[in-house]
């Protein structure tokens, strides 16, 4: 390659991405038409899982359901029908389990067909210091939050390769940009959802699979349940989210083929500071946003169990 004609290409592409973007910012990307798209939602029991398959269900997409919580998922297909569409397919999967996503996954392709919107929602998380967290908990973290994404996209990205479309969704966490005190765990499998993803998309663009999409999301709390007791220290700034407010945002993001989702937006600033700023100087700014003290009164949902549950 010729450095000159070669840098010279890089700057004039930088130039017309820069505005690319500075437009965009005033003139949002048209969403997308998922009218009959195969859809999959692994943790679609309840939280955002549930909110979520309610809006694709009300856009016309073909929904296939996943969650350990058989009844709930029963409950969440019930109301997707009644919110706009009768294909609706649920299945129950727990999905700590590589084999049993690979069944699954068969039985969905031969039931209903190729899947071409992936959403990895399922997640758990035990709320523990560290040297407190038993290690079978501990390894079913990162099986639910991490392997998982790995098995349920080597199931069903084959088929979006071979027709150049389809989107995988990963359902991260602000935990999968910035460490907190008191989740070790669940900050791992966030981290390494987050890096997984970048780079299965960035294997996409080097095979030249320009239309499989990807959306990494990472919303701060959110009050589904699953962290009740959580606090924060300033709400204005980082305030919990509602939960019918952060799934129209992620879905609307799917929609626009939005790379990345932050709930709020707030986290863009912080996740962009973290790599600029003295590490001092950023325990000093976790320090004053309470990140020391988040999950000081951690108390989850009501009743604990082991099952998969819904960011």
């Amino acid at each position: 390659m010729n450095f000159f004609l070669e840098t010279l290409r890089f700057i004039g592409l930088l130039i017309y991405l820069m505005l690319e973007s500075l437009f965009l910012l005033f003139i949002p990307v048209r969403k997308k038409n998922v009218a009959g798209e195969i859809v999959l939602i692994t943790g679609a029991g309840s939280g955002i899982g549930r909110l979520m398959a309610l809006k694709f269900a009300h856009l016309g997409a073909t929904l296939v359901l996943w969650d350990i919580n058989q009844e709930g998922n029963k409950e969440t297909a019930r109301l997707a029908r009644k919110n706009g569409t009768v294909r609706v397919h649920d299945y129950t999967c727990d999905c700590s389990k590589r084999q049993e996503i690979y069944r699954v996954s068969d039985q969905v392709k031969k039931e209903v067909g190729d899947v071409s919107i992936v959403i990895n929602n399922a997640g758990i998380v035990i709320g523990k210091k560290f040297l407190d967290s038993p290690d079978p908990l501990i390894e079913k973290t990162m099986e639910v939050n991490t392997m998982a994404h790995f098995w349920t996209v080597k199931a069903f990205v084959p088929a979006m390769i071979a027709s150049n479309h389809g989107h995988v969704v990963t359902i991260s966490s602000s935990a999968g940009l910035i460490g907190v005190n008191g989740l070790a765990d669940y900050c791992a499998s966030k981290f390494a959802a987050v890096g997984f993803a970048e780079s299965l998309a960035l294997e996409m663009l080097a095979l030249g699979k320009t239309g499989i999409k990807s959306t990494i999301v990472c919303p701060y709390f959110i009050n589904t349940g699953m962290f009740d007791g959580c606090q924060t220290k300033w709400p204005l700034l980082m305030p919990v989210l509602d939960a019918e407010y952060a799934a129209e945002k992620i879905v609307s993001g799917i929609l626009r083929d939005q790379v990345y989702v932050f709930l709020p937006r707030s986290m863009f600033f912080l996740h962009a500071l973290k790599g600029i700023i003295p590490t001092k100087i950023g325990v000093l700014l976790g320090d004053y946003l309470g990140a020391f003290h988040y999950m000081d009164k951690f108390t989850g949902r009501a009743k604990k169990t082991e099952d998969n549950k819904s960011q």
